[in-house]
């Protein structure tokens, strides 16, 4: 048992079940060589309740917002990974590196309907392609994290190097201090 992985039984994708992804993370999916999915109960897909459950290590679990930027009437959405140990700077830095005048977490209604996702269960394997995902640097420090799988009722473990190489993805120091 890694420590990302916990109790769970964890089967490399492409010989899972194509319910246990979102449409559009399945679609994406080929990308990431090292995926591997686990069914979980989606009442414990939230982040610290799903450690809990399931023996995972909250350091090596990651956390997709998708984020809304403002400047001169145009809206710019962004994918923010953090581990869930941090706290992203979304204000500061993401808000800067965005070159936006406010940020905000999306609105749920959004994320949802732009990602095609279940709230819950966003991941940055099949955000829209325009969108930067903004990697924290200390994610790309784990052997692997756990990240959602676009639906609340499954978990995705990967390399985060993976990650770190979709295009329009940037790896910065994000987390506040």
């Amino acid at each position: 048992m890694s420590e990302a992985e916990g109790t769970l039984t964890w089967t490399p994708v492409p010989d899972a079940e194509p319910a246990l992804l979102a449409t559009r993370t399945r679609e994406a999916i080929a990308a990431y060589p090292s995926a591997k999915v686990a069914p979980i109960d989606a009442d414990l897909a939230d982040t610290a309740a799903f450690c809990e459950a399931y023996g995972s290590a909250p350091s090596h679990s990651a956390n997709c917002v998708v984020v809304a930027g403002k400047r001169a009437g145009d809206t710019r959405y962004a994918a923010v990974l953090v581990l869930a140990t941090d706290r992203a700077d979304i204000n500061g830095t993401v808000r800067r590196h965005l070159d936006v005048r406010k940020i905000s977490f999306a609105p749920q209604d959004d994320a949802v309907s732009l990602t095609e996702m279940e709230f819950g269960g966003i991941t940055p394997i099949g955000l829209p392609a325009e969108w930067p995902l903004l990697i924290d640097s200390r994610v790309l420090e784990r052997d692997q994290v756990v990240i959602g799988s676009g639906i609340r009722g499954s978990k995705l473990v990967v390399d985060p190097a993976e990650l770190a190489k979709r295009i329009g993805a940037e790896v910065i120091d994000l987390a506040q201090a």
